[in-house]
This record gives structure tokens, sequence and C-alpha cells, in this order.
């Protein structure tokens, strides 16, 4: 599968972290974003071991905040963890998406630029699925943009 280039700049790395109920999903992630040519900036966790998902949510929002990379990947049982702690970022909108047409939205409408994995609840190969349209679909932009402009508190 080749990449469409989107909105998303894929000369940077891509960031991917998770807790421990994420770590295999994101080892087969990786490899298979690897086999595509796209870099990688993994943020652990490295084990199924027991760990605090907001060690791992932390550092991939802050490199997709500071624009280090083109976006993020994060895994944990259910998304919500990783999700409500990438979105205490600035700049930050990180979406927790369970379906190939929710990953679609949160890019077209949201210009979300984290994906969120529920990894106790969908396959690794919906999982691959939804992060590919993640990087195809581009932000729709006009009556959306007006919105995700309102998001931000100042």
């Amino acid at each position: 599968m080749s990449i469409l280039r989107s909105s998303f700049n894929l000369f940077q790395p891509i960031a991917i972290g998770c807790d421990h109920a994420g770590f295999a999903y994101k080892e087969e992630i990786i490899t298979q974003l690897k086999t595509e040519g796209l870099q990688l900036q993994d943020f652990g966790t490295d084990s199924k071991e027991s760990v605090d998902y907001p060690d791992f949510a932390h550092p991939v929002a802050m490199a997709v905040e500071k624009e280090e990379v083109a976006f993020g990947i994060l895994l944990c049982g259910s998304g919500n963890g990783v999700a409500i702690t990438a979105n205490k970022h600035q700049h930050v909108r990180a979406a927790i998406c369970w379906s190939v047409t929710v990953s679609k939205m949160a890019r077209m409408h949201n210009d979300a630029n984290i994906i969120c994995i529920p990894s106790r609840f969908v396959s690794v190969e919906l999982a691959m699925e939804m992060i590919w349209k993640f990087i195809k679909t581009e932000f729709e932009g006009g009556r959306h943009a007006k919105r995700v402009g309102k998001i931000a508190c100042m």
C-alpha cells in the first residue's frame, strides 16, 4: 500500500506511544509502518508490564504540540486514558477511533492530529486500517476550521 500525501508532513517522523495494554499493537504498527518507509519516534512503553499511560501519552502529545512529528498514535485498553491526557496539551486534538469511518471523520471535521486506539476493543488489523485512513485523509477546513479554531482555551 503506498501512501497518499495529505496535510501531514510525512517527511517528519510519527510519534507513537502506549501503555501495557497497547504494547503488542504498538510493536505490530511500528513494523508495518516502517515497512512502508515511514519513520517513527517510539515513546514506549517497551513491555507488557503494568505502567501509567500518562507517562507515555504526554511525550507523544508534546512532540505533536511542538510540531516535531507529523502526528501521533496512542494506544491503551480503552483509548480514553491516553486521549484525555493528550488533549490537555494546546493544539492537540486527540481522537478515540473505533472504526475507519470515525478515523476519517476525526481528520476531515476535527483536524485530529493524534489517533487514539482502544486496543482491547479493536483488532490490530482494524487499528492499521484506521491509521492508514487517518494518514490519508485531509482536513476539509471551511466551516470545520471555524469550529476547530474555537477548541483551545485562552
